[in-house]
């Protein structure tokens, strides 16, 4: 399917089901500034996300996920930006965590011969940069409340994606056997913002968005269990320097 397409259904969908929860939760909405920056880190995320779809359509995943995955230096230079001061334990889990994805991601020939075209690599850069400004907008709204920070964010990305396809005119065909995974898309993609912003009221900016660039590693192992892509030694023992690279920051 068009990725437009993609993301005119999981994006609607996901904005219901955030807002139905924040309401259900029933907590206090951010003032006006910060609501404004979650909308805008939103519209940044979903053209990350379009990106990366885009992305994995034409390049493989084990070198696509790992580049938009550097994306995390945006709130971390932010953090440090704004006074965070990690602890040496944590500033340690972050040096083995980001060393453990290089390690992880590192692949010398890809398992199917597949070209790595320059516009897959030049495209998950940029989801990389839309994912970090989305990391950093919603972080001052999620300090008020992380449920409608992550509501704001959807819907900033979700009235971009309705104004895009609006100008663009996508087809909408849509055969019966996606409605699954375009409904996993919006539950996975919408739970997977709210955990974000709750883990910033608990953590430093910079802390929370290293341990969030571990989704590589997800990507990698589920290609192996699911694609049959088999893990050399290097990403193997980068998944554990990754992992405990983790711990480290918690033991902080």
């Amino acid at each position: 399917m068009p990725v437009l397409a993609v993301m005119l259904v999981s994006q609607p969908l996901g904005l219901l089901l955030i807002t139905v929860t924040a309401l259900a939760v029933g907590g206090s909405m951010p003032p006006g500034g910060d609501l404004a920056a979650a909308m805008a880190g939103g519209v940044a995320g979903v053209v990350g996300l379009s990106c990366f779809y885009r992305a994995m359509a034409i390049g493989p995943m084990s070198i696509v996920a790992p580049v938009s995955s550097t994306g995390a230096v945006v709130p971390v230079i932010v953090g440090l930006a704004r006074g965070e001061q990690p602890a040496a334990l944590q500033i340690a889990g972050m040096a083995v965590a980001l060393i453990g994805v290089m390690l992880a991601v590192r692949e010398v020939e890809h398992p199917h011969g597949v070209t790595i075209k320059p516009r897959a690599v030049a495209l998950a850069a940029l989801a990389g940069l839309g994912f970090g400004l989305f990391f950093t907008g919603i972080d001052s709204a999620a300090s008020h409340d992380a449920y409608w920070a992550a509501s704001a964010a959807r819907a900033g990305g979700t009235t971009a994606i309705v104004l895009a396809a609006i100008a663009l005119r996508p087809k909408l065909t849509m055969p019966s056997a996606v409605i699954p995974a375009l409904l996993a898309i919006a539950v996975l993609d919408t739970l997977a913002n709210l955990l974000f912003a709750l883990a910033t009221r608990h953590g430093l900016l910079s802390l929370v968005a290293v341990a969030a660039s571990l989704y590589p590693i997800a990507t990698i192992v589920l290609a192996r269990v699911v694609l049959g892509e088999r893990l050399a030694a290097p990403q193997r023992a980068g998944i554990a320097l990754a992992l405990g690279g983790v711990a480290l920051i918690a033991a902080g």
